[in-house]
């Protein structure tokens, strides 16, 4: 329904942005909203999902539409809701993900919150073959280098960003050592978190 919307960004919460276009604000839900950090109060453009269902609308939001695309494929997966599949893709890294659905690598998929054995199964059987072409994007929205920023204030924020996306609190506590060791940004340690969280 929506293709894209071209706006400023104007709030930034923990699951979503807030997106100003034609003095209209729109929520928009992102696997990682702190990636906008760098584009407070500037002009993108986003690729959006409208997603519809009895008890719930809501707009979900992209940087490239090949992200987009996996999310709905991903959507289609039986025991896979937009929440489920907005948290697979907060890594940025989508091509490790299509890589693991083509290679069967089911302990992959269930490092991530909500995906057991049976959904990572299913996420096999429904999409290997079918994601061919699909590759990490060489530019997009989030092409930027990104200024690294003091304080433990950024930290908590992505804490805060893990829980939303469905990550218990004893797996948080796991990584936050390694975290506490480095200065970055709240999308950073967001990212930084998540490949930890993969590799456990």
């Amino acid at each position: 329904m929506i293709e894209y919307i071209k706006g400023t960004v104007e709030y930034i919460d923990t699951e979503y942005i807030v997106v100003e276009s034609n003095a209209i604000g729109y929520k928009i839900y992102c696997g990682n909203p702190f990636e906008f950090q760098k584009f407070r109060n500037q002009s993108i453009q986003i690729f959006t999902h409208h997603y519809v269902r009895e008890d719930l609308i809501a707009l979900y939001g992209f940087p490239t539409r090949e992200e987009r695309l996996l999310f709905e494929k991903l959507l289609n997966v039986s025991g896979i809701g937009p929440k489920g599949a907005v948290a697979i893709l907060a890594t940025g890294e989508p091509d490790k993900v299509v890589s693991a659905i083509e290679m069967e690598d089911e302990k992959f998929l269930t490092k991530f919150p909500g995906v057991g054995k049976k959904t990572a199964r299913q996420i096999i059987l429904d999409l290997k073959g079918k994601l061919k072409g699909f590759g990490a994007p060489t530019e997009g929205l989030f092409a930027v280098d990104e200024v690294q920023e003091e304080g433990a204030h950024e930290l908590e924020e992505a804490l805060e960003a893990l829980k939303a996306l469905g990550y218990a609190e004893r797996e948080i506590k796991k990584i936050k050592p390694k975290l506490v060791e480095e200065t970055l940004t709240t999308d950073q340690y967001i990212k930084k978190a998540l490949q930890l969280m993969l590799k456990q």
